[in-house]
């Protein structure tokens, strides 16, 4: 959700007609926005891809100094867990073609888990969709940085899961 607000609000687009996968994790680096598969397509220069990136992955940060200290991005993280619900519903529904990216149980990467688009239908999970082909050299340097630390903290998680 909010690659597509950044990314939209950079090009004049509607962000409700935008849509930029977002894959790897939900915090810091392993948030990898896929720029160079928007839909609609964009293009940025280098400089300027860096900063949208920047911003994508550390949005949260930006909320919490806004708020000097007195929240957080929670808005953002509910309406984009109501967002997937919905979608997933509507496959649930009998909807086809809905695919949204989802953090799942993966052998996409060296992580165990992995956030990738997703395919869904009335049974849930149809198919992991993996990384899309073309992406950019410097969308796989992204992804290749979001995977160490992405593999810590699962670890991290499922030891705290297993106590």
């Amino acid at each position: 959700v909010r690659a597509n607000r950044f990314v939209s609000e950079l090009k004049n687009l509607d962000p409700a007609q935008t849509n930029v996968p977002v894959v790897g994790g939900h915090a810091g680096k392993t948030i990898v926005p896929l720029i160079s598969k928007a839909n609609p397509s964009v293009s940025f220069d280098q400089a300027a891809l860096e900063k949208l990136v920047h911003r994508i992955q550390f949005g949260g940060d930006e909320v919490v100094q806004a708020k000097a200290g007195a929240g957080s991005a929670t808005l953002s993280m509910a309406y984009a867990g109501a967002r997937w619900a919905v979608s997933v519903l509507k496959a649930m529904n009998g909807a086809k073609g809905i695919v949204e990216c989802s953090f799942v149980e993966s052998n996409v990467t060296d992580a165990a888990f992995f956030s990738t688009p997703i395919q869904f239908n009335k049974d849930g999970m149809e198919k992991n969709l993996g990384l899309p082909s073309g992406l950019s050299g410097y969308e796989k340097d992204l992804i290749n940085a979001a995977v160490p630390e992405l593999k810590a903290s699962i670890k991290k998680g499922i030891e705290f899961a297993t106590k």
